[in-house]
């Protein structure tokens, strides 16, 4: 990238030059903000230690460098530009999610030296790297609430959070300003990684300046305000506020902070990120955020801030929307222990934390936090589909299969060439011979689908939406 790519508007620079008053500094600011960002990935620990990661793919034409906040993150150099990331078995397999380190920090903030919360909600998900990331740090216990406002990006979230098998999350599709209103005091631990201007991404996104302007700034400011103080009523007394954003300027950072702190100065507390991870005292603001400057990690820009709410606060008046009624009723004991036994049949066992629901011919497993919320909030999906039933049995669903199945002595050990022919779709003849019944399919010991044996051929019943074209491992 040349040095003229990127033409930052004259405002942006004053803003900058007033937080880097340093003249070297800011001119490191600058130099950097012209080279491309180093490429990273976050292990999932839902479905793979980072230790048996890093064992599996030592042979992998890649360099991995540990970032020092995320124990699961690593810079990744490929030696091999040929593949991409995301064409990896073990990205295919939600063994790793791409995701820039500074992105991961958030989600390290709201687990640092606590209890894991069993509430939780992420009020700005989509894509789903700190929807997965937290799911992660809770091991799929207690619940997620997901919201992402923009309807087109719900169905990305799912599909990162099916991949990544994660079974905790409820996900809603609202303007997360009403959830103060509407979920008063319900969860222990918020993050809101708030909609910004985005300057922080400039190294990704040489674009991310097209329609910068200081009115927008204001007026973006102007609405996370508006979110953080949603986000402060639907947290309980007690619980942490994560505040976030991948911007620079003080105006959608420290500034939005102070309007909370001053609209409700007996009720929250700044909680220091300075011990965060070793280095955190170099990014850390005399208030205790951190305030990550590209030049610093040679990273994205990032902003986080951990608040700490110590008092209840007058609730604000409720929405007024109808939620209507949730067109699924709990099964029955003696369904859910039929269906659980029919499922071990097959490999498929899910923990007590999971409840089935049924409606018509579907069956659902929920989380059980979650049934407070019930008739509170309309969801847009919830919890996910275990199976359909039918004149002959049970369907089971593809998420279902992947998230809740292990890999077994009776499960088809796919070779490389078997496993990228049912990532395309394709039936696969395998040389042994085969039983009849539907059969678990995995690789390198991950389950990676269900399929029926029909006259020696494995059947694909990949979901059309997965199936991938072009070059795989």
């Amino acid at each position: 990238m040349s040095a003229d790519v990127i033409d930052f508007p004259p405002q942006f620079l004053e803003l900058i030059q007033q937080a880097l008053p340093d003249n070297d500094d800011f001119a490191a600011f600058i130099s950097i903000s012209q080279r491309p960002l180093r490429r990273a990935i976050r292990v999932n620990t839902l479905k793979i230690s980072v230790a048996d990661f890093l064992t599996l793919t030592a042979n992998h034409p890649w360099q991995l460098t540990p970032v020092p906040w995320c124990a699961e993150g690593f810079w990744i150099e490929l030696d091999d530009q040929q593949l991409p990331l995301g064409s990896y078995a073990e990205h295919l397999s939600g063994l790793f999610y791409i995701q820039e380190p500074s992105s991961m920090l958030p989600v390290q903030a709201l687990f640092a030296g606590q209890e894991s919360p069993l509430d939780v909600m992420d009020m700005a998900s989509a894509p789903g790297s700190k929807t997965t990331q937290i799911a992660a740090k809770m091991a799929n216990n207690g619940l997620i609430l997901a919201n992402e406002y923009a309807a087109s990006r719900v169905k990305v979230l799912h599909a990162n959070i099916s991949r990544c098998g994660v079974t905790n999350t409820a996900l809603t599709h609202f303007d997360a300003r009403v959830f103060g209103a509407a979920l008063p005091e319900q969860f222990d631990a918020i993050l809101l990684d708030a909609p910004c201007s985005g300057e922080g991404v400039i190294r990704k996104d040489p674009n991310a300046f097209a329609h910068w302007s200081l009115e927008s700034t204001l007026s973006i400011a102007q609405t996370q305000q508006e979110l953080l103080v949603s986000a402060f009523h639907a947290l309980k007394p007690g619980g942490r506020l994560i505040y976030s954003t991948c911007t620079l300027n003080q105006i959608e950072n420290q500034q939005v902070i102070a309007s909370l702190l001053a609209q409700y100065p007996q009720a929250v507390q700044i909680e220091s990120l300075h011990d965060l991870f070793p280095g955190a005292e170099s990014v850390v603001t005399p208030e205790g955020y951190l305030h990550v400057f590209p030049q610093r990690f040679d990273s994205e820009g990032f902003f986080v801030a951990s608040l700490r709410k110590t008092a209840g606060v007058d609730r604000l008046p409720h929405p007024g929307y109808k939620v209507g009624k949730l067109p699924f009723q709990p099964a029955s004991r003696s369904l859910t222990q039929l269906v659980a036994q029919h499922a071990k049949d097959v490999g498929i066992e899910w923990p007590e934390t999971l409840y089935l629901w049924q409606r018509d011919k579907e069956l659902w497993l929920f989380p059980k936090r979650v049934e407070p919320l019930i008739g509170k909030v309309k969801f847009s999906r919830l919890g996910f589909r275990l199976a359909e039933t039918h004149n002959k049995g049970y369907r089971w669903h593809h998420e279902a299969v992947t998230a809740l199945a292990k890999a077994a002595s009776s499960s088809l050990a796919l070779t490389a060439e078997q496993a990228a022919e049912w990532y395309k779709g394709r039936d696969i003849y395998p040389d042994t011979a085969l039983g009849k019944g539907e059969c678990l399919l995995s690789y390198q010991g991950q389950v990676i689908g269900l399929a029926k044996i029909i006259n020696q051929r494995v059947k694909n019943s990949l979901p059309r939406e997965l199936v991938r074209n072009g070059p795989l491992f």
